[in-house]
């Protein structure tokens, strides 16, 4: 699979998107997808599984199927992580041609990875399905920055609305496309917190979200899994909550009610409130 530097057989050669056509029409468009706002994920760590977390019955495809889900949302923590951390180069209104490609930005994600302790599964996949996912992830996120040069690239507009979670859900849907039935990665919060109708928990997440993750009694960033059924029916279904750093705070916290930079309500969250939860679906 895909070492740390082995670069030439993920590159992607691209035409022209149609989306193209009005580069102010499509930072709007962004925004309107952004449903968590611009902040949330810059504080979130590639931390360890704690203790605490619930998982599905103690069987050795479980297993299997548990580690290579945390394996993609570490990788969309990894890129996330990036996409925020980029953010001042992104929005420079005076600079043209960021250096941020695909290919930069790709590795930078893989860099965050090894730092972490959290690359060995690029390098030596539990299975072939995992190595197809891996690879799937990481050629969406080559794919997304491209795709998006013209707008990170832009001289004249400061904030371009290509905040981290805009960019997990176009690489989210991205991966969905390459995988097909095989899985899902999604984004999803708390219903009064969804400003996005793509990014609504369903049933199961709902529930998961509801009466554990906003449960008194659950242990905070402890993680779910269980088998349930998915869209495309049985499958082995992971829940990742993620919480309010400080930073989040610029969107999501007080006065609630005020508009934040994208536009939209701030909820009046507090550092430490849960903000969302990252789904990974593995269909049996």
């Amino acid at each position: 699979m895909y070492g740390s530097n082995d670069v030439d057989n993920r590159r992607i050669h691209l035409g022209v998107p149609s989306f193209y056509l009005s580069l102010r029409w499509r930072a709007r468009a962004l925004l309107r997808s952004s449903f968590l706002g611009v902040f949330l994920y810059s504080a979130i760590s590639l931390s360890p599984i704690p203790a605490n977390s619930v998982f599905a019955d103690n069987q050795p495809n479980n297993d299997i199927n548990l580690n290579t889900a945390l394996v993609l949302a570490d990788i969309l923590r990894a890129a996330r992580s990036e996409i925020a951390s980029q953010q001042p180069a992104i929005n420079n209104d005076l600079v043209g041609d960021k250096g941020l490609g695909g290919e930069v930005v790709q590795q930078n994600v893989i860099k965050r990875l090894q730092e972490a302790g959290k690359a060995e599964p690029l390098a030596n996949p539990a299975n072939d399905i995992e190595a197809k996912l891996i690879k799937a992830q990481l050629e969406s996120i080559f794919e997304i920055i491209d795709e998006n040069q013209p707008l990170i690239n832009k001289k004249g507009i400061g904030f371009k609305g290509f905040v981290p979670a805009v960019f997990a859900q176009l690489t989210n849907e991205r991966f969905g496309e390459k995988v097909g039935s095989i899985a899902e990665i999604k984004v999803t919060a708390p219903m009064e917190l969804v400003r996005n109708r793509k990014a609504r928990p369903d049933a199961w997440e709902r529930e998961v979200i509801e009466t554990r993750f906003m449960s008194a009694d659950w242990v905070k960033g402890s993680l779910f899994s269980e088998e349930a059924d998915g869209k495309n029916g049985a499958a082995f279904r992971v829940m990742v909550p993620e919480y309010y750093g400080q930073a989040c705070l610029a969107c999501h916290g007080g006065p609630k009610g005020e508009v934040d930079v994208t536009g939209y309500p701030k909820e009046g969250g507090m550092a430490g409130d849960l903000g969302g939860s990252i789904s990974v679906t593995l269909y049996k």
